[in-house]
C-alpha cells in the first residue's frame, strides 16, 4: 500500500510542477477571466490546503473501526469531477497579491516531501481526531493523503485551463 501511495504522491506533484513551470512570472499573476484566481493564487490555495499534515498526523489518532480507505471513492468523485464549480472555505482562500513562482514551487516541494515522509513513518490506517472536513466523518491518514492528492489533481487541471486561456492554446 505505501509504495502505491508514494508513487501517487510523486506523480501528482510531478504533473503539478510541470504545469506550474509552464507559466511565466507575468502569466502566473494574470487573471485569466472574470471571477477567477490567478495561477499564483491557485498554487497558493493548494499550499494552504495541503499544509499542516505532519502536525495533524502527529496529533491524536485512534485505531480505525471502518475500512481505512472508505471515503477515497467519494473524495475522487467530488474533486475529480471538473464540471462542478466549488467554493473554497474562507481559511483556504489565497491572498490577492503578486506571487513568486520559485517560492510557490519550493513550498509545493516541501509539501510533497512531507507527504512522502508521512507515508513512510505513519500507520496510514489510523484515524486523525484533530480535524474534520465538513460533511465527512474523521479521515484516516490514508484518506487525508488522498484528499491532498485529488485536491491537487483538481487544481492542476484548473492551472492547465488557466494556462490555455492565457496563451490561447
Amino acid at each position: 500500500m505505501k509504495t502505491e501511495v508514494k508513487k501517487n504522491i510523486v506523480e501528482t506533484f510531478k504533473k503539478l510542477n510541470k504545469t506550474l513551470d509552464s507559466f511565466s512570472e507575468e502569466e502566473l499573476n494574470t487573471v485569466p477571466y472574470k471571477n477567477s484566481w490567478t495561477a499564483g493564487q491557485t498554487a497558493q490555495h493548494i499550499i494552504l490546503a495541503c499544509s499542516g499534515y505532519p502536525e495533524l498526523f502527529a496529533g491524536k489518532t485512534e485505531k480505525t473501526i471502518r475500512k481505512y480507505q472508505e471515503f477515497v471513492p467519494q473524495l475522487e468523485g467530488i474533486f475529480l469531477n471538473f464540471s462542478v464549480k466549488m467554493n473554497s472555505p474562507e481559511f483556504l482562500k489565497p491572498e490577492n497579491k503578486e506571487y513568486n513562482k520559485n517560492s510557490l514551487t519550493l513550498a509545493l516541494q516541501n509539501i510533497e516531501s512531507d507527504l512522502l515522509t508521512a507515508t513512510e513513518n505513519y500507520d496510514l490506517t489510523l484515524t486523525c481526531q484533530d480535524f474534520q472536513v465538513p460533511g465527512f466523518d474523521k479521515f484516516t491518514i490514508f484518506e487525508w493523503i488522498n484528499f491532498a492528492l485529488v485536491h491537487t489533481q483538481r487544481h492542476t487541471h484548473q492551472l492547465n485551463s488557466i494556462y490555455k486561456m492565457l496563451t490561447k492554446i
